[in-house]
């Protein structure tokens, strides 16, 4: 039964998206305004996934695929998924942006060739085809000009295209068959162990869990791992609080660290090119994006440095409990009840002057949208078992220790019986004894005998 709820998890997640409609764009390129944003949404995915062409290999571990189905919830959404939004063209500020260290000549022909297909900075679409995918020019262009070697594995452009359906990526993780400790962990991704970004096998390492099972008996000291593809990196979790559902399964609340994302020395593997590296609280992912200068926050720029929110307008200041990510942890059996992934998605946009199209794009790191996926609460009958689990061996153990106790108790008391009676009975028999083994008094003479005694003499 747990195996099918692995496989199929009885749960349906879902999707909330938020996306940063640019009201100002003329004005932001034309008068260097800043760019004044308008937070759309949520617009509301429910997402049903389960794992398919599982292998079960000879090392304790399976292999398979992530198959998942995204299906719109208009009347959970504030807005439908085909209302038009502009937002910053990042096919086009992703190539300009490469190009800053190209030779002159290759910017000027780049600039000659958007004039001729008439691209833009920025973009009208629709929420759907920004999420799902739309047919870029520029991507367009490249699939006919560019090398068959080097082309994009995509012919659309979409920030999460290519998640509805089947994943072509092979995940190979521990089962606990043979270590318990590692219940749950990917082993492999794509057949490698590590990531070949970083510059350390630590900052490297895909032994992280999913997210929705992890090794059990966790404590409140322990920290939890999260490898996640699209993040280009494990995310340790630490303990927070501890919470209850609303099934009464208590819970630990696990939580990135503050300096997760920070400009430091223990996230310096995470800089191959040396300084400088990402501001504090963004997560370069360029590697893992084709180069694409995508930076990785967490919503409303949260334990981010201020000043990335205040290059904008619109952007309401963090709070902890809407914009956190956080994921709830049934301790003892190491299974997630409650999760909130939250993510923000950004654009490092570099000021090319010889690309007219982008002259006036000043250095900026530009907030595209933010997601939050996740789960409220475990269906009752998971939640039933998962209490019963949890809750009746403590029962049992105390009703047994109390029961042994009492029982102890009652063999004490009839122990002590059996040895106050043994004594007594062993006293009587004594007592008896010394009676029979005692000598008859002498008997005194009868009158008749003293007479007869007399007679004789």
């Amino acid at each position: 039964m747990t195996f099918e709820w692995w496989a199929r998890p009885p749960v349906r997640p879902f999707v909330k998206v938020y996306v940063y409609n640019v009201t100002n764009a003329d004005e932001f390129l034309n008068n260097g305004s800043k760019p004044i944003l308008d937070e759309l949404g949520p617009y509301v995915y429910s997402e049903e996934w389960e794992k398919i062409n599982i292998t079960d290999n000879e090392n304790g571990t399976l292999s398979f695929h992530y198959k998942r189905t995204y299906t719109f919830q208009p009347e959970m959404s504030n807005g439908m998924d085909d209302d038009a939004v502009v937002v910053p063209n990042i096919p086009m500020l992703s190539a300009t942006s490469q190009s800053k260290h190209a030779a002159r000549f290759l910017r000027l022909a780049m600039a000659s060739i958007m004039d001729i297909l008439k691209i833009k900075p920025f973009v009208e679409v629709s929420v759907g085809q920004l999420l799902w995918g739309y047919e870029d020019p520029l991507l367009k262009l490249a699939k006919d000009v560019v090398p068959k070697e080097q082309k994009l594995p995509y012919e659309e452009f979409g920030l999460f295209y290519g998640k509805n359906g089947t994943s072509p990526d092979v995940v190979t993780m521990f089962t606990g068959a043979t270590d318990m400790t590692r219940y749950g962990i990917v082993d492999r991704y794509n057949m490698r162990d590590r990531l070949p970004h970083w510059t350390t096998d630590q900052c490297n390492s895909v032994a992280g869990s999913d997210g929705s099972i992890f090794p059990p008996h966790i404590t409140a000291n322990d920290t939890l791992r999260v490898y996640d593809k699209d993040l280009c990196r494990l995310l340790p979790l630490r303990y927070l609080e501890t919470v209850e559902s609303s099934a009464g399964v208590e819970g630990y609340r696990f939580t990135p660290p503050e300096d997760v994302f920070a400009n430091d020395e223990h996230n310096k593997c995470f800089c191959p090119a040396g300084p400088p590296c990402a501001p504090d609280g963004l997560f370069n992912v360029s590697l893992c994006q084709y180069d694409s200068p995508i930076m990785l926050s967490f919503p409303h720029f949260y334990l981010a440095d201020p000043s990335l929110r205040e290059a904008v307008e619109g952007i309401s200041p963090p709070v902890p409990e809407k914009h956190r990510l956080y994921i709830d942890v049934q301790p003892e059996m190491g299974i997630a009840m409650r999760a909130r992934a939250r993510i923000q998605i950004n654009l490092a946009v570099s000021q090319v002057l010889d690309i007219k199209q982008v002259a006036n794009f000043p250095d900026i790191v530009f907030p595209i949208l933010w997601f939050e996926e996740g789960i409220d609460e475990l269906p009752e009958r998971v939640s039933s078992l998962l209490r019963l689990a949890t809750r009746v061996p403590g029962v049992a153990r105390a009703a047994l220790a109390g029961g042994l106790c009492a029982l102890g108790a009652a063999l004490v008391l009839l122990a002590v019986t059996c040895l106050i009676r043994s004594s007594h009975r062993q006293s009587t028999l004594r007592l008896e004894a010394h009676v029979v083994a005692k000598p008859p008094p002498p008997k005194t003479p009868s009158k008749e005998s003293a007479y007869e005694l007399n007679s004789r003499r």
